[in-house]
């Protein structure tokens, strides 16, 4: 019993951490033999893993491996920090404009996943437009601080930090696992696509361990391993992007070994003359599109859905709507700024009505 109450205290708390709100797995009916565990050292988000095991010791185990692997990939992906001993994302756009930096296999992979996310959106999710994406964090920052003096950039600024996103810069060398910017002045992000890409390669890490029946929620990024011990499917609400609203969710979807992320206008923005600008930065435009409040994915690999989610937002309805019907196993709904959803073919055969 003590089990059961813990494992739906811990999801019931999470739905309730204000911030960047996401999609969050819902309380179930107690089941034997599941454990639940939550952590916020990783992404600078909390975490959440479900799983059913034996034993509390197994899935402490389990949590073990989990727990390393997000550490790793945590601190590889960071461009905020840097780490004794590991040249990370930080200290590759800190110093590959100047030469070769060596870095971990694991960002290779990355940029490597980076670079054909780019070409799959059609350069709607670039991890090279990092100078860009600083101006408008450092606004949100100052916004934090001081919300009456924050300042948007200017277009003089923002037109000379896209000068230095040319992804094709960006030179990836495999054999010697160098990363070098043949633009000095280039920076990358990889927000939009690290932390699904980690916990994607996590889930992967565990799968090839033979674990089953397990949920992962990396700050709202959820990636299923199978389903439920009893053979059931796990089930996510898509969170409601109308935060006023009493309804936390707009709808319930259940599923198995399938990720589902969420891109949303919701989650981290500011306010100057009472317009809100979000994180989402259109790489054409330079600015917030206010086409879309939210945009979810279901797709089986977690690092595709985060990539995908950020490209549609910036895409049309039609845009995004062919990309997502292109590839295989994926769904995608859209929620308008009055309310308005779309869904593609196959999202509403994965909804779950109670």
């Amino acid at each position: 019993m003590k089990k059961i109450l813990s494992l739906l205290l811990s999801v019931l708390m999470l739905m309730g951490v204000s911030g960047c709100a996401q999609n969050e797995p819902l309380p179930e009916e107690p089941q034997k033999n599941s454990y639940s565990a939550r952590y916020y050292d990783y992404f600078d988000t909390e975490s959440l893993i479900i799983g059913y095991e034996e034993s509390q010791e197994d899935f402490d185990a389990v949590c073990a491996v989990i727990k390393e692997e997000l550490e790793h990939y945590h601190q590889l992906y960071d461009i905020y920090h840097w780490y004794d001993g590991i040249n990370n994302v930080y200290t590759v756009n800190r110093d590959a404009g100047t030469a070769p930096v060596e870095v971990h296999e694991d960002i290779i992979a990355l940029f490597e996943f980076c670079r054909e996310m780019y070409d799959l959106t059609g350069g709607k999710t670039n991890f090279a437009m990092g100078r860009v994406l600083s101006l408008w964090h450092e606004c949100r920052e100052d916004y934090n601080y001081s919300p009456l003096s924050v300042e948007l950039p200017t277009d003089e600024e923002l037109s000379v930090a896209a000068s230095h996103m040319n992804i094709d810069d960006i030179v990836i060398d495999k054999e010697n696992n160098t990363i070098f910017f043949k633009d000095p002045g280039l920076k990358v992000d990889v927000g939009a696509i690290g932390k699904g890409y980690a916990t994607e390669m996590v889930a992967r890490k565990l799968e090839e361990m033979g674990v089953d029946n397990y949920t992962l929620s990396i700050g709202g990024n959820i990636r299923t391993i199978g389903g439920k011990a009893d053979g059931s499917k796990w089930v996510a609400g898509i969170t409601n992007p109308d935060r006023t609203s009493e309804e936390p969710f707009l709808l319930k979807v259940q599923f198995e070994s399938l990720a589902l992320v969420t891109s949303g206008s919701y989650q981290r923005y500011f306010y100057y003359d009472n317009v809100k600008y979000h994180h989402i930065i259109d790489p054409e435009t330079l600015y917030p599109k206010d086409t879309f409040t939210s945009v979810s994915i279901l797709t089986p690999d977690s690092g595709l859905a985060d990539a995908v989610s950020t490209a549609c937002f910036n895409l049309t309805l039609e845009e995004g709507m062919a990309l997502i019907e292109s590839l295989e196993n994926t769904e995608a709904m859209w929620v308008e700024p009055d309310g308005t959803e779309h869904y593609s073919s196959g999202f509403l055969d994965f909804l779950y009505e109670e």
